[in-house]
């Protein structure tokens, strides 16, 4: 297989035959660099790129990593800090690769304006996903793991660089000799570098991170020996710091011998000698902690025999391989922990290093942000997030597709996670789950009369609903590819549906008897939107191959196409009056298109990403907001479209907007995406 290294695609591996990506139609590059084969998705990196498994074909196909930096920052501050960290991380590895327990780099390159740095492979597991295999750890493998990773950092330290985001999943168990290996030196950072952040700024991951680290942005050589202690104490106890810093802070570190007691398997034995290392290497107050690898091997060494003596563990590799929906899962704290803290901060995740950024914010994720091009005058609505308490849960993956009922009660909401939900808005309860697709689902559309509902799958299939039952009244079968988009004509009769790249056909169904009515042919490549006009005349539809075409609905031919954008059309909505268009498209633009003459009336810009959905709002939105926009970005934007000007942006946390949906009603917005809350829902407050 060959791996796709466009960092927005979802699903990247490719059969060697193929020039261009089967999911997002990029260019796929055989050897990076000349030599370096991507084979596999290894980790996604928060928006920052991807870590892939790749064949060096200079080498006899010998494995080795490489890190892709494509960073989705607004504001030059962010970005040149991450390029900063990335570069520096291949300096490290430059610099330290001559250890036996560092990473060797191979190359850093640029390629297609991304940057590349590739490393040694190292066939191993990680120490997290060998406690979650093995359990906890003995205090004799607490006692091995120190004295094999101390000398690790004797040497970094001695060469003035901090690792500053030692834990598990930075530490891998090499399979050839048992002994333990560093990873990830992308949160390094020389001692003699200015280290003094942005208030309210922290390199590291949250229980792990020393407090002067945390506070201040500093870290020394007993930083670093902090966190090692903290890893420690989380393979000994089976306890994760990270729930216990959203906890109670640092509460814990003082009384980290009460999670001693752990449930099923009784007392863990923690002799006075390893205990009392353990209390120094956790020591808050810096003065007081060890303040060199040195110290700590003193310690240990004489209550232990030398390290040689000790066979090594051999373990099973295992390489994390992504998820056959849409990419790789990172190493991350429990999302369900990390709600609380979120809230009230805005995150940026960087996976080269375990890099986590926090500023302050004055006001939380449920507000707007200020509106760019204008002052907003007093009024009597606020959009908020709070016509429910929370985000709702329960998908456990990407959320592609919202719809919203016609009496505006219920929410659909379809994910890679092969289900369907639906929820009830009033109390925020899920009534349904809907299972039957055998892949991921792209698409949701209800039926005007509110008794059912249309989803479409990667599977091929599209299926029928009965919403008051969530049982399965038939599956539509004709597609040659996946189902990307549906659409219910205004009388419910029938259904419009797009597919991907290999059909690039939209069909249309007769909902009474399920049968296919025509098939519209006219784009050269995937249909990812389909929707009818007002008056159901006419069905609008974008394609991946940069083109809108609109559609008599009673010639099957196609009326014109609207021409214009530098990629993809990835969604199209119609305005109330039927007379204008909205499109969407992956050049980060929105256009707005009078129907009538088919000319181009506004180009819309502001999204920092592609626009992957559109929706227009009624009139009575205050300030003249009447289009609503969803993006890669992480952002959803409201605009006027008298003025062609950005009203308000919405921010909505860490992940990617897929879908957007206004209820109709005009009261209700629902977001879908990628990220830790991958549904929320706004509402219009009077």
């Amino acid at each position: 297989m060959l791996c796709c290294v466009n960092p927005d695609c979802q699903k990247p591996l490719n059969p060697n035959k193929n020039n261009y990506c089967h999911s997002c139609r990029a260019e796929l590059i055989p050897l990076l660099g000349g030599r370096y084969r991507p084979t596999q998705v290894l980790s996604d990196e928060g928006g920052f790129g991807r870590t892939y498994l790749a064949e060096d074909v200079h080498k006899l196909n010998e494995c080795c990593v490489v890190k892709q930096f494509a960073p989705k920052l607004q504001g030059t501050g962010p970005l040149t800090k991450a390029v900063e960290l990335f570069k520096q991380e291949a300096s490290r590895l430059q610099e330290l690769g001559e250890h036996p327990q560092i990473p060797t780099l191979l190359a850093y390159f640029e390629q297609n304006h991304y940057l590349f740095l590739v490393q040694q492979f190292i066939d191993g597991q990680n120490l997290l996903k060998e406690w979650e295999t093995q359990g906890s750890y003995s205090e004799t493998e607490i006692r091995e793991l120190l004295l094999d990773l101390l000398p690790v950092l004797k040497f970094i330290h001695a060469r003035g660089v901090i690792h500053r985001d030692i834990k598990p999943q930075n530490i891998i168990r090499r399979q050839s000799d048992g002994r333990l290996v560093l990873i990830d030196f992308g949160a390094s950072k020389q001692l003699t570098a200015t280290v003094q952040t942005k208030m309210g700024t922290v390199i590291g991951s949250h229980g792990y991170t020393a407090l002067e680290q945390m506070q201040d942005g500093k870290a020394y050589p007993a930083s670093d020996l902090f966190s090692l202690g903290a890893t420690s104490f989380h393979l000994l106890t089976g306890v994760r710091p990270s729930q216990l810093w959203i906890q109670h802070g640092y509460g814990w570190v003082a009384s980290w011998r009460q999670y001693l007691l752990s449930p099923g398997r009784g007392e863990v034995s923690v002799s006075i000698e390893l205990g009392e290392v353990l209390d120094k290497l956790l020591q808050l107050d810096i003065q007081k902690r060890y303040q060199s690898a040195d110290e700590v091997i003193t310690d240990l060494t004489p209550r232990l025999p030398p390290l040689s003596s000790v066979p090594p563990t051999i373990l099973t590799p295992t390489i994390a391989a992504s998820p056959a929906s849409k990419g790789p899962v990172s190493s991350k704290p429990n999302n369900k922990l990390t709600s609380q803290l979120l809230l009230g901060t805005s995150i940026v995740v960087m996976g080269l290093g375990g890099v986590w950024y926090l500023q302050s914010r004055p006001h939380t994720m449920s507000e707007f942000s200020q509106p760019i091009s204008q002052p907003i005058p007093p009024q009597k609505n606020v959009l908020k997030n709070s016509f429910l308490p929370k985000p709702l849960k329960g998908h456990s993956s990407d959320v592609n597709s919202v719809a919203f009922s016609p009496d505006s009660t219920t929410l659909a909401s379809a994910s890679d996670d092969q289900t369907i939900k639906l929820w009830n808005l009033a109390s925020g309860q899920e009534i349904h789950t809907l299972e039957g697709h055998s892949n991921w689902i792209w698409t949701v559309a209800f039926s005007p009369d509110h008794k059912i509902l249309a989803s479409g799958s990667a599977d091929k299939t599209i299926k029928l609903w009965n919403i008051d039952t969530g049982k399965l009244i038939r599956t539509l079968q004709g597609h040659s590819d996946g189902v990307t988009s549906v659409a219910f004509s205004p009388d419910g009769k029938t259904l419009a549906s797009g597919s991907a790249s290999k059909d690039k056909t939209i069909k249309l169904w007769n909902i009474d008897t399920g049968n296919l009515i025509r098939t519209l042919e006219g784009h050269s490549n995937g249909v990812p939107s389909v929707i009818f006009s007002p008056d159901g005349k006419t069905l609008a539809s974008g394609g991946w191959d940069k083109t809108i075409k609109l559609w008599n609905l009673d010639t099957g031919k196609s009326i014109r196409s609207l021409e214009g954008n530098a990629g993809s059309i990835l969604s199209v909505a119609f305005a109330g009056d039927g007379l204008t268009l909205a499109s969407g498209s992956n050049d980060k633009t929105i256009k707005l298109w009078n129907l009538e003459t088919g000319k181009l009336i506004h180009t819309l810009k502001g999204h920092t990403d592609k626009v992957n959905a559109v929706a227009f709002l009624p009139s009575t939105i205050p300030n003249g907001a009447n289009l609503v926009s969803g993006s890669n970005d992480r952002t959803i934007k409201l605009w006027n479209l008298v003025t062609g000007k950005e009203i308000r942006t919405l921010e909505t946390g860490s992940g990617y907007i897929y879908a957007i949906a206004i209820s109709p009603d005009g009261q209700t917005i629902a977001g879908g995406g990628s990220g830790e809350n991958i549904l929320k829902v706004w509402q219009m407050i009077h």
